[in-house]
């Protein structure tokens, strides 16, 4: 239905029996010739309204303060006007009212919201997202409804009672109730901040809950095998086959960076000579979908060329025999304790040790480590090499050999 007219008028409306005193100020909204009368809760004294006007007379207090909420009123109701034609709904004046007195507006919830975002993210994996964020997002729900359950007793909340007090009460749950350090609960947090953001920008949320709320993670320092510990694992003889390839693809990856994900689907044709003429892997992060291209240094080459005739390999064509991720890890802790390495061993470890044992600590520029680990901000990078004391001691070594050699230049 098209809008041919459409008026609001402010009146007051004296009561039956009506003899002196304030009279309750009504508001009438007129669209395509259909009235609704919506009471004010205001009153104002007949001898101090103008009529002509439909505002209080007078610069006194109490008729600015009255004229003051008359004009917030009757911008509700043209922004209510324009959310209906916004929405390709008919602008009626029941419609106008329905919207101001929050009548027949059906509340948004915010798992209601969440599962709908979830939903289609999980349409979207393997072209958009990667299967592992997908349930990051799945966790981040889990957390949240049973969040919900625990400080509200039920199953879902409107999205318009979220508040700062929501927020930092569901940090101290995630903390106190499941147990989550610091960055798994600031991240969990962070997945469900992308929802209240989505419900900000569709005008659903009057403010942000989260403002003044920090969300800092703290900085965790990231273990990788030494030069020492990388020879014993290079050197070790296993009686195991299984325990020896997996050693093996450990290796690879503390040799190229490549993360699990990225090495279990490198496939031959991802390994072509470079600029150099030599081989080089050209992939992409699957994490950040970022291009990767990394020279193949003759540790890797070794493990590439010792499996290349492997029946999992020419059957998959892939490049490694790879298991799960789960069986790597738990493999990796039996070829720790027979090499007699004490951190504890696991698959991402190996990208952390290119990252510094392999690169940063032998020189390797910062930048090109960035580039090949595939990162997008070299901010990620500088992580590692705040925590190389070889680098460091080497960088001081050299300039105090400096400083001894200006101190014993004869001056002239």
């Amino acid at each position: 239905m098209l809008e041919t007219s459409f008026s609001i008028l402010f009146y007051l409306k004296k009561p039956i029996g009506y003899t002196k005193g304030e009279v309750p100020v009504y508001m009438r909204v007129t669209a395509n010739c259909q009235p609704k009368e919506i009471a004010t809760k205001q009153a104002c004294d007949p001898e101090r309204w103008n009529s002509q006007a439909q505002r209080a007379k007078g610069t006194n207090e109490k008729s600015k303060t009255l004229n003051a909420f008359l004009d917030t009123l009757e911008r509700k109701v043209q922004e209510a006007r324009l959310k209906l034609l916004e929405g390709n709904t008919p602008i009626t004046a029941e419609g106008i009212k329905n919207i101001l007195t929050g009548k027949g507006e059906k509340p948004r919830m915010l798992l209601e919201v969440f599962q709908h975002h979830n939903d289609q993210l999980a349409a979207l994996v393997n072209t958009e997202f990667a299967p592992a964020t997908v349930q990051k997002y799945k966790t981040s729900l889990e957390h949240t409804r049973s969040f919900i359950a625990w400080k509200y007793k039920q199953t879902d909340v409107d999205i318009k009672s979220l508040t700062f007090d929501f927020v930092s009460d569901f940090e101290f749950y995630l903390k106190s109730v499941r147990k989550c350090n610091h960055n798994s609960a600031i991240k969990c947090i962070s997945n469900m901040r992308k929802i209240v953001n989505y419900c900000l920008k569709s005008g659903w949320l009057p403010k942000d809950p989260f403002f003044g709320f920090k969300m800092s993670k703290r900085e965790v320092v990231r273990e990788y095998l030494s030069e020492e510990e990388l020879q014993a694992l290079a050197e070790k003889e296993f009686s195991i086959e299984r325990l020896s390839q997996v050693r093996d693809i450990f290796l690879f990856c503390c040799y190229t960076g490549l993360a699990f994900i990225d090495a279990f689907q490198l496939t031959p044709a991802r390994i072509a000579k470079g600029i150099d003429g030599n081989q080089w892997i050209f992939t992409f992060r699957q994490k950040t979908d970022t291009p990767t291209r990394i020279p193949l240094l003759p540790q890797a080459q070794e493990v590439l060329n010792k499996y290349k005739d492997h029946p999992k390999c020419v059957n998959e064509s892939k490049v490694l025999p790879m298991v799960s991720n789960q069986k790597m890890n738990a493999y990796l802790k039996e070829v720790a304790d027979v090499c007699g390495i004490t951190k504890i061993l696991t698959f991402h470890i190996a990208r952390h040790t290119f990252a510094t044992t392999i690169t940063l600590s032998n020189g390797v520029p910062i930048e090109t480590v960035s580039k090949m680990l595939g990162h997008k901000s070299i901010k990620i990078t500088q992580h590692y090499a705040k925590i190389i004391d070889k680098k460091v001691s080497e960088d001081m070594l050299l300039l105090k050999t400096r400083l001894n050699t200006l101190k014993q230049s004869p001056a002239i």
